[in-house]
């Protein structure tokens, strides 16, 4: 559920941002104890422009609750099987990450907890599902913060969602629209999916379908408009498709029967009641202020609450 959202939503892919801002601060940069707080005031100094630059009226830090969801596991195993750190018996299993970021994330946590920044994870389900669901019920317009091109396929014009990827901390965002995208891709929002289906991700561990890249999934797309247009393609004579092409698609059924259900974000997820409004004034300040002490956040944490505090433009 969400409260009045009706103004801009913008919506925080917060794993990817802590991982770019881990590696775009130096380790150097440390709380007084000496432990590594680049990943937090990286993200705080992300947030701080962003809401300087963008202005939304509404904030959420969106989180995985799971990483690697089994329902997806289940359909293609190699679903990010190649960053399993540590399986667990009856729960997600454990992400292979940085040993000086794991320790920072819990304050990261804490710190948008205290500030009053509405902070979205749902048992089950990945980041990417809790913001195609949180863009499915906006009102307005969305502008989705990811460094996951994954998130291209909720693109669309028609509704105002974009997506700000940081191409160079967040001092640079190519804006992502359907105009981009057909220039880049061929495709607009609701196409990506199909492209990324066929061409596979390998960061993913999706195979895709083997001989069939980024272009000739494009081709594909334009000529047969989807990807159950492909399909019907592949088993139809008369379609202009090349022998190999049939072929691969052919031998790609399993994979392509499965592979949609995996790739497309969920738009249904069972969100928790939260306001999404943008806090003007930190929710529990002794708590701030006692983690600002305690882990050396300084002028990172100021500057954001100084931006958070003015007046909208």
């Amino acid at each position: 559920m969400m409260r009045g959202v009706t103004g801009r939503l913008m919506l925080l892919d917060t794993a990817s941002l802590y991982f770019r801002a881990y590696f775009g601060v130096p380790d150097s940069v440390r709380a007084p104890d000496g432990t590594p707080v680049n990943a937090v005031r990286g993200l705080l100094e992300f947030i701080d422009r962003l809401v300087k630059d963008h202005r939304p009226d509404e904030l959420v830090a969106c989180m995985d609750a799971d990483w690697r969801p089994q329902w997806r596991v289940d359909l293609i195993p190699s679903y990010k099987a190649h960053r399993v750190a540590q399986v667990r018996e009856g729960g997600p299993d454990e992400e292979e990450v940085p040993d000086t970021l794991s320790p920072q994330v819990p304050v990261i946590e804490a710190v948008l907890d205290a500030l009053g920044i509405a902070r979205v994870g749902v048992d089950g389900y990945e980041a990417d599902d809790v913001i195609g669901t949180f863009t499915a019920r906006a009102k307005g317009p969305v502008d989705i913060v990811t460094g996951d091109r994954d998130l291209y396929q909720l693109v669309d014009d028609a509704r105002g969602v974009r997506v700000l990827y940081p191409l160079k901390g967040v001092g640079t965002l190519q804006l992502t629209d359907e105009a981009w995208l057909r220039e880049k891709y061929g495709v607009d929002g609701r196409g990506y999916a199909d492209l990324a289906t066929l061409r596979g991700d390998p960061s993913d561990g999706l195979p895709g379908v083997p001989g069939i890249g980024e272009k000739t999934a494009a081709k594909l797309l334009a000529a047969f408009g989807d990807l159950t247009g492909i399909v019907a393609a592949a088993g139809d004579p008369k379609a202009k498709l090349t022998p190999s092409q049939r072929l691969r698609l052919d031998e790609a059924r399993p994979y392509l029967a499965v592979a949609p259900t995996v790739v497309r974000v969920a738009d249904d997820v069972p969100l928790p009641d939260v306001d999404p409004a943008l806090p003007r004034a930190p929710r529990d300040g002794e708590t701030l202020e006692a983690l600002g002490h305690r882990w050396g956040l300084g002028g990172s944490l100021q500057r954001l609450l100084t931006t958070l505090g003015a007046p909208p433009a």
